[in-house]
């Protein structure tokens, strides 16, 4: 396979905006005077598929782009201008939407502790899950972990001591801890062949709702700001502090099913490792930023919290369609 060959098309459109972006990145860039009309961007859902599409799009472009596009409009300054509207527009819904805990202690306390009667993705896999269930959700996370620790190595160069080395070392793990074959990329690749899945980046994107495009595109949009970098520390944390059970959940869904042994070494990899993770993150990457720069304490708490609340967003789209013997996918996979 070439490295070309790796790039993924372009999507059909779902609305104004993403129309007008699918249709500039088709021509040369600089050539168009306006993408879309502010106004387009206030009118339209902060959390819908147009502008999460067309968010996905532009990030799209500072990771691996799409066939055909020019690689000059990753910097093009109309398109950053429509970036920087749906941005706003996101960022200040979830301003709005997100209840923040008060303090960063109190946001790590209520993600370390699952409640007894706990209901999620993970816990209907592992309890009576098919193996199609299965299937929808690997296909819906792979935009997400076909590029799980990049965007977060954007957080190096604008941490120090204890901050940076902490989110080092589990990044370091993340791509593989020096061997190709162990990236965490690459083992959910293969767990998605595995699973009859096309393991081919960006694959998945028209199957994916604007549920799980906010997902993605809430860590790129920490990622690629230097000014949101606490909050870009609190997303790294809730992920990695939660992990590991949902993992050690979905080891027992795919043992129950006989899904196979890439599904299980990605998910299995997860608990040990990232148990290990949560110690770093918190105590390192969160404590040393904090000591570091106490004015950063609400953005890490923002990050903590929107990153779990658009994930119970998620969930509660692919459980809603599930329960009604529904498909949480928006095309057949």
């Amino acid at each position: 396979m070439t490295e070309r060959s790796r790039v993924p098309s372009l999507p059909d459109a779902r609305g104004t905006l993403s129309e007008a972006v699918i249709g500039a990145l088709g021509c040369e860039p600089g050539g168009t005077a306006s993408l879309a009309p502010c106004g387009a961007v206030r009118n339209s859902d902060p959390y819908g598929d147009d502008l999460h599409l067309a968010l996905y799009l532009c990030y799209e472009l500072h990771y691996r782009g799409f066939d055909g596009v020019e690689d000059a409009w990753e910097w093009d300054p109309e398109l950053l201008r429509l970036r920087a509207a749906l941005e706003r527009a996101f960022l200040s819904a979830l301003r709005g939407d997100v209840p923040v805990h008060p303090d960063v202690a109190s946001a790590l306390r209520d993600v370390l502790v699952e409640p007894a009667d706990g209901e999620g993705v993970s816990h209907f896999l592992r309890d009576g899950g098919t193996v199609q269930h299965l299937r929808e959700y690997v296909a819906l996370r792979s935009l997400y972990q076909l590029k799980e620790a990049d965007p977060h190595a954007w957080a190096i160069p604008r941490l120090t001591g204890r901050a940076k080395a902490g989110l080092v070392a589990v990044e370091y793990d993340e791509f593989g801890a020096g061997r190709a074959d162990r990236i965490h990329a690459g083992l959910f690749a293969a767990a998605m062949s595995e699973l009859g899945l096309d393991p081919a980046y960006g694959r998945y994107l028209e199957a994916a709702t604007a549920h799980t495009l906010a997902v993605v595109n809430l860590m790129s949009l920490l990622g690629l700001h230097r000014s949101l970098r606490g909050a870009l520390a609190g997303h790294f944390a809730a992920v990695e502090i939660t992990s590991s059970p949902s993992s050690r959940r979905l080891v027992q869904a795919i043992d129950r099913l006989g899904a196979g042994p890439a599904a299980r070494h990605f998910y299995a990899e997860h608990v040990e490792a990232d148990a290990v993770h949560e110690q770093l993150v918190r105590h390192e990457v969160i404590g040393g930023l904090q000591a570091d720069d106490p004015g950063l304490t609400h953005d890490i708490a923002f990050g903590i919290d929107a990153t779990v609340w658009l994930e119970d967003r998620l969930a509660g789209h692919i459980l809603g369609a599930w329960s009604d013997g529904g498909s949480a996918v928006r095309r057949p996979l």
